[in-house]
């Protein structure tokens, strides 16, 4: 009986130490992952949002080219017709109105 004893108390201090292992690295797992999350959430690239604005701006620009071929050139040479009306008049003294 005395051997039974003896060795329910060793299986005893034996899990109680895997027991305590156990947790320990649980706790330090935890630790682990809440440190790579905030890694991976702290990194953010600050110039990401300007690049996917501008190539949105070209998107959009490329797809009026192509939609409003004829009038989108009609419309920039009246508007280039009257700036240069505009700046021979303000350099020139006089005002020309536009064609």
């Amino acid at each position: 009986m005395k051997k039974l004893e003896q060795a329910l108390g060793m299986a005893e201090k034996w899990f109680l130490r895997l027991k305590w292992f156990l947790a320990e690295q649980i706790t330090e797992s935890r630790a682990r992952a809440a440190r790579a999350a905030r890694r991976t959430l702290a990194v953010t690239d600050p110039g990401i949002d300007g690049i996917l604005v501008t190539v949105g701006l070209c998107i959009i620009a490329l797809l009026l080219c192509v939609v409003m071929k004829d009038s989108l050139a009609k419309f920039i040479e009246t508007i280039v017709a009257s700036m240069t009306s505009k700046a021979t008049g303000i350099l020139g003294g006089t005002t020309a109105t536009p064609a």
